[in-house]
């Protein structure tokens, strides 16, 4: 989670973006405002600016997240390429990446031929554009003004690269494009995401070529503790995630079955394709969440998402209650600090759909025969109080009495 001074700098940086839907009319501040996750402000409460100034100042720290989202996946408003890079950073940091040191960063780069990875020009170059600030000059203003006054335009820096990796190929090496992108310096979340970007299909075409590329990152990335891992598929083709090499059992899950409110009866509809069902009891006594868990971790705004589409309710608002007692009611009457905990956690800070989603009673082990069944080769713990999960595959799991915990 980012720390105060992160969040106000956050606030800080949206305020300036926010500041530029003063070109808009006062009717048009209000659907603005909601397509931002603002909220309104009346008409009469003052100029455009204060009406602007007031309604970010409404909006709790917890949600700046979901407002920086939404800015820079459509914001009615400019986003300058140095904001968007900050906002960026600043938003990525929340998932706390895995630190990759600059050593280990300078070494990998060395190890890989710019030759394959730029086969197809403009795919590399989107994937530039996506993560650095390459169509803009480094010039002073003074500088700037003199070029325009001769008529002449700066020289940008994919205006370097167009020249010294795509028409005179072999002037500059992976290194040095690194270096003149500031790959170095860069903050880890977005170095992970340039990473993940550069081994993907969007970018490599040959699978062959993929594997190799993710071969030679990850012999550097190790020592960091951290590999590229395959955990999906895209087209086809393997999609890899950065994952922390020093965590056990981080893959992905592929169900999750919680907030029971007896033990399920499970049955396997395909054991290749891993589809189970629960078969028999009361309606909905168990929950199975299906979707792929993202690399981000399992956050409320996914089991919200999961919630409306899979019950059919219409307001966000009614989805949130509506997921909460159902999730409440799960939990054991003979253990309070359990619902205190889930109570706590829920309350304790204002709530933020960016937060890790707090999962009840998930079932880690199940065995369709009982313990006197099964003798001494009985899976005893069965079920977890808690389960967070975290970016990079990390797994939280919480609990709360029993002396077996």
């Amino acid at each position: 989670m980012a720390d105060s001074r992160d969040r106000s700098a956050l606030r800080t940086l949206v305020g300036e973006v926010v500041a530029g839907l003063g070109s808009l009319t006062h009717r048009e501040l209000n659907p603005a405002f909601e397509h931002l996750g603002m909220p309104p402000v009346p008409d009469d409460a003052g100029s455009k600016r204060d009406r602007i100034e007031l309604s970010l100042s409404q909006v709790p720290h917890a949600e700046l997240p979901q407002v920086t989202r939404r800015i820079l996946e459509q914001s009615p408003a400019h986003v300058s390429p140095s904001i968007r890079y900050q906002l960026e950073d600043l938003l990525w940091a929340q998932d706390a990446p895995p630190g990759i040191p600059k050593k280990a960063r300078r070494e990998l780069a060395r190890a890989l031929d710019l030759s394959e990875l730029t086969q197809h020009h403009d795919r590399f170059m989107r994937l530039l554009d996506r993560f650095w600030i390459a169509a803009e000059s480094d010039l002073s203003f003074q500088e700037l003004e003199g070029l325009l006054l001769n008529g002449t335009r700066p020289v940008t820096l994919r205006d370097r690269i167009e020249r010294h990796v795509f028409r005179n190929p072999g002037d500059w090496s992976t290194e040095d494009l690194f270096e003149n992108l500031g790959v170095f310096e860069a903050g880890d979340a977005r170095f992970v995401r340039f990473l993940e970007g550069l081994v993907s299909a969007d970018v490599l075409l040959d699978e062959h070529l993929q594997e190799k590329t993710v071969s030679i990152i990850n012999g550097h990335l190790r020592t960091a503790g951290v590999e590229l891992r395959v955990t999906g598929s895209d087209g086809g083709y393997p999609l890899f995630t950065v994952v922390s090499t020093r965590l056990h059992g981080n893959r992905r899950p592929k169900n999750i079955i919680f907030a029971s409110l007896e033990k399920p009866d499970i049955r396997f509809r395909s054991s290749v394709d891993n589809d189970i069902e629960i078969v028999g009891g009361r309606p909905d006594a168990t929950l199975v969440y299906d979707r792929e868990i993202p690399a981000t971790g399992l956050r409320w705004r996914d089991l919200h998402s999961w919630w409306q589409d899979t019950r059919k309710i219409s307001s966000e608002a009614n989805v949130r209650t509506d997921l909460y007692q159902r999730l409440l009611k799960s939990l054991p009457a003979n253990s309070p600090g359990q619902r205190n905990l889930f109570v706590a956690y829920q309350t304790a800070f204002p709530p933020s759909s960016d937060d890790p989603a707090l999962l009840p009673e998930v079932w880690l082990h199940w065995d369709h025969r009982t313990v006197q069944e099964r003798g001494p080769e009985a899976l005893l713990r069965s079920r977890m109080d808690f389960l967070l999960l975290l970016p990079h595959g990390q797994r939280v799991v919480l609990e709360v009495d029993g002396s077996q915990h």
